[in-house]
Formats: C-alpha cells, structure tokens, sequence
C-alpha cells in the first residue's frame, strides 16, 4: 500500500541533533528513566525500556550511563523527578504542531517551548487545539530492503494485531492501537526483524501538503524544538520531503 512517509513527519530530523553527543546522551537518559518508572527495570518485560536501552547502545552511550539512568528510573538511585507533557500549537502557515516532552520543571520547559514558537514563525496553543489531527498510534519501521518478502512481514505483523501495514519509499511502516503494541513489538522481535523505530506516536489523520519554502521554515521550528534537551518528540500534519530538510 501506498502513502505518505510518517518516519520523515514524525520525530525524523535527528542528525543535527545527534551530533551533540552530551545532549543526545541526556535525553535518551530521560527516555530511559521514563521507561523503567513506568514499566520497571527489567528490559526483558519492560519493551519500551528495551527498546530505550537500544536506542542509547546505537549511539555509544555509555554502560554506566544506561545503567544510572534505569536506577533512577526504579527509584533505586536518587534523581530528579521528571514527567511526560505535551505542547501543541501551530507552525509557520498554521500547521499543526504537537511537542511530548519530558521535564522536571514544567514551567521551565513550557517557556522554552512558547518562545521556539514565537521566534519562529508560530504560536503555542491551548491544550487541545491540534490535538484532534493527530491519532495515537504504535508505529513500527522495518526496512524494506533488508527484509524483501513482503507478504512475510506483513502476515507477521497482521498475526500480531497491526491495523495497517505499508511500505513506504523503502520503509515498512506498521501501526496498532497502543494497547497492542507491545504484542507486536514482541511478536516482531521474536520473528528476529530488525526493527528501525518503534515507539507509540501521534500520527497525523490527514496530511497537508505545503511547498519548499514553507516546508523548510517548518523544518527549522522542528529543528529548534528537537535541540530542547527536554523534548523528546515533535509532530506535524505537513508532508516534509527530503529538499526541504535540506
């Protein structure tokens, strides 16, 4: 099936980010604590927490740094106390634009997020006011190369409970509702596909086409929300290509 592709739109412009090692590192920290507060911190029954501890092993992060981060996240170890929000609002053009970030001063972080609207073309909105673009959905990205038998991954991923499967300019992209989503993830996992994301998102219910010159001031707003070392994730309805994020 054809579509636009949700791992450019959804939290996909990392590379400038990651190149700030210390940053990088202190979020996926975060990430890990979150993980491990919320579902314990045992990385074979806590699949979000896995799946954190992988994300930190892709980028070299540091044994003791992944193991202090899952410490304070059982309450093991002393540490700020942190909570996941979310922000909403709209971008250049009015786009929609959600932010989920993870904070141990809301007001702090909610300010940071206001002004990266403000300078940047946007306005932070009500809670609510775009969240109703958007539907929380597990997502699941497999590489299509890698993986060539189609029709395998997608009974796989249908076995498990998946809503809809599609491959994407060489990217399977897979969703469920949340409450199936560690069911599939699991399952997935055990038919040993590799998997490139997987995580639960917002993922907009229809997307808006918009040209280069607006795209690329929406991928600069994106970009100044993703180097706040409290946020995690940042969303869109628009449909960005790769000559905008250029």
């Amino acid at each position: 099936m054809a579509g636009h592709s949700h791992s450019k739109n959804i939290a996909a412009r990392k590379g400038k980010q990651d190149a700030v090692r210390g940053k990088l590192f202190s979020k996926l920290g975060v990430y890990i604590m979150v993980a491990a507060k919320s579902g314990g911190g045992d990385p074979t029954t806590n699949l979000r927490l896995r799946y954190a501890i992988d994300k930190a092993r892709s980028v070299s992060m540091p044994k003791e740094k992944i193991e202090r981060a899952i410490l304070k996240g059982t309450g093991e170890l002393e540490g700020d106390v942190h909570e996941e929000t979310t922000y909403e609002g709209y971008g250049p053009g009015g786009i929609a634009i959600m932010v989920e970030a993870v904070t141990d001063n809301r007001a702090r972080t909610g300010g940071d997020v206001r002004l990266i609207f403000d300078k940047n073309g946007g306005n932070m909105g009500l809670p609510g006011c775009v969240g109703y673009l958007f539907d929380r959905k597990g997502l699941i990205l497999i590489d299509a190369k890698k993986y060539p038998d189609e029709d395998a991954v997608m009974t796989a991923a249908m076995d498990a409970e998946a809503d809809d499967f599609q491959n994407v300019e060489g990217t399977y992209e897979i969703t469920c509702e949340p409450v199936k989503f560690n069911g599939l993830q699991e399952a997935l996992l055990t038919a040993r596909y590799e998997l490139i994301d997987a995580e639960v998102k917002n993922i907009p219910k229809a997307m808006t086409e918009v040209d280069v010159e607006l795209g690329k001031k929406l991928v600069r707003i994106i970009e100044k929300m993703e180097e706040n070392e409290d946020v995690q994730n940042v969303y869109t309805t628009a449909h960005l290509t790769d000559e905008m994020m250029g």
